[in-house]
Order: C-alpha cells, then structure tokens, then sequence
C-alpha cells in the first residue's frame, strides 16, 4: 500500500522537539505504532549540538527538519504543518509536543469519532483533567466540566497536549499566529476556526499524557498572561482586555499573601513584564529580562 493510499482518513504526525533527545525517540516511536498513523515529522527547534548530533537516527524513519533558531511551540509546529499541506497527503495533521505519550488506541480513538463529522475542524485528545477547555470573554482560557465521560465532548479550543487539525479547516482560518510564541496559541485557532463555521471537540477516552512542562515559572507566567491579554484584545475587544489586565494587576499583591496552590505558574514578575509587553505590543519570542 503507498503512502496515499494509507493516507485516506488517517494522519501526519507533527512533532515539536527542543533539547529532548532522552524523550524525542519514545515519543515518535508511541506515535509510529498508531494504527491511523501514516507519517511523523520532526520540527527541531535549534536544540544544542549535542541534542541534535544523533536526532535523525533516533527517530527514524520520521522526517526531520531543523529550524535555525528557537520558534516556538506555534511557530514550529507550522514549519511541519506545512510540509504536509504541501504533500497533499491525508486530511488531517496532528501536533504535539516532545514528551507526550499517548495510549496505543489514541489516534483511532479520535478518528473514529470524527467518521460522521465533517463539520469538526479541530480535535484534540483527553488529558485525563477531567476538564473541557472553554474561553471566557472577560479571562480568557479556563476549564469547565465535561459534557460526556466517553467520546466526542465540545470544546471551545483543543488542549495543545495533543490536537488534530483538519485541511480545509486549516486551509480557510490559517496556520497558528506566531505571535503567540507558545500558550494560547490553540485557543485563538479556536476562535478562529469557530468564526469560520468550524466545531471543536475533546475525545474521552482517547488519552495522552505530558510529563514534561518548563522549569521557567517566570517564563511560563509571562507567556500565559501576555498571550492572553493578546487574545482578548483580538477577539474581543479593548473593554475585556481591560478588565483583564485590572484583574490579573489586583492578583498580584493578594497572590503574595496568598500564594495559589503548588504547582500553578504563579510569578509576580513574569506577570508585571506580561502586561508591560502587551501595552508595548511585543510579542513573539520572550525577551531576554524574562527568565
């Protein structure tokens, strides 16, 4: 059977790789044994010269392509998606990052579900949170309860853990805004997909997990709150941009006396140079006083 022909209804794998060859090949490996699978190809975002010494070997036979600076999550993953627009192969293109792991049945799960769908554009896999990610107008991304415990679940923006965009989906609203570096990236391709007629969704059941996150609580926190005052600003308006930024300003002291709970990116600074970017209009890559 050639690549064409296994292409029809199945998937291209974009992988989004920096610096971690000890998890790179595993996670094209888990990728390669799904059934719906029919190719992987892996965006190397300028890792070090000794995370990209063996890089083609170790996840053979996937594609490989080597930016010449770090990207970003968005950014490098358009590098990937458009080879494959390129190809023609298959109508639909999956992304994720180095280090996730998904369940044997992943990929056939989601497309399963997607048989008598056409009007879906962008899926993503169950993290397991038991949460559907939804935008509020006013806050941006936050999580809402689950409307299913098995199959298709709505969604107003797939987890970027691991999401599935469709061609002419993809071919109407665009690739991801590079301006968002990474975080929020997914959630305004919602948006915009939503505007252009397309539904989004979750699949229950269909699991992925992601061991690895940044060490960068500073950097994480600025990501987050810039790229969502960018969001908001877009989509929908000065006002809720606004009361965002009032609202993530008052946060800060009530955060220091009150830390939230372990775990969350909570940096005051991270988030003073969020909004000082934003009212700046810098975006793209974090600046270098963001650590």
């Amino acid at each position: 059977m050639d690549a064409n022909s296994k292409a029809d209804g199945q998937v291209t794998v974009v992988v989004v790789h920096r610096n971690r060859p000890d998890s790179i090949a595993q996670t094209v490996g888990a990728f390669l044994d799904q059934p719906s699978t029919v190719g992987v190809v892996v965006v190397d975002n300028d890792s070090s010269e000794e995370a990209r010494a063996d890089l083609v070997e170790q996840v053979a036979p996937a594609d490989v392509i080597f930016a010449d600076s770090n990207l970003g999550f968005g950014p490098g993953a358009n590098v990937g998606i458009r080879r494959w627009m390129r190809s023609g192969v298959g109508e639909w293109v999956a992304i994720t990052p180095h280090d996730s792991r998904p369940s044997p049945d992943t990929l056939e799960l989601i497309m399963s579900e997607l048989v008598d769908r056409p009007d879906v554009g962008l899926v993503s896999a169950d993290v397991g949170d038991g949460c559907r990610p939804i935008i509020d107008p006013f806050l941006g991304s936050i999580d809402s309860q689950p409307e299913v415990t098995q199959g298709f679940d709505r969604s107003d923006y797939p987890h970027g853990t691991l999401m599935l965009a469709r061609r002419q989906c993809l071919e109407e609203i665009g690739l991801f805004d590079e301006r968002y570096f990474a975080y929020c990236e997914e959630a305004d391709l919602g948006l915009r997909a939503a505007a252009a007629g397309w539904q989004c969704g979750v699949v229950r059941g269909a699991m992925i997990s992601n061991p690895g996150m940044s060490s960068s609580i500073e950097l994480v926190a600025y990501l987050q709150l810039r790229n969502t005052l960018l969001m908001l600003r877009e989509h929908f308006g000065r006002w809720n941009v606004t009361f965002r930024t009032i609202l993530a300003l008052l946060q800060i002291p009530v955060g220091m006396v009150h830390p939230p709970a372990r775990g969350l990116h909570w940096s005051p600074r991270g988030r003073l140079k969020a909004i000082r970017d934003h009212l700046l209009g810098r975006y793209g890559p974090p600046p270098a006083d963001v650590r």
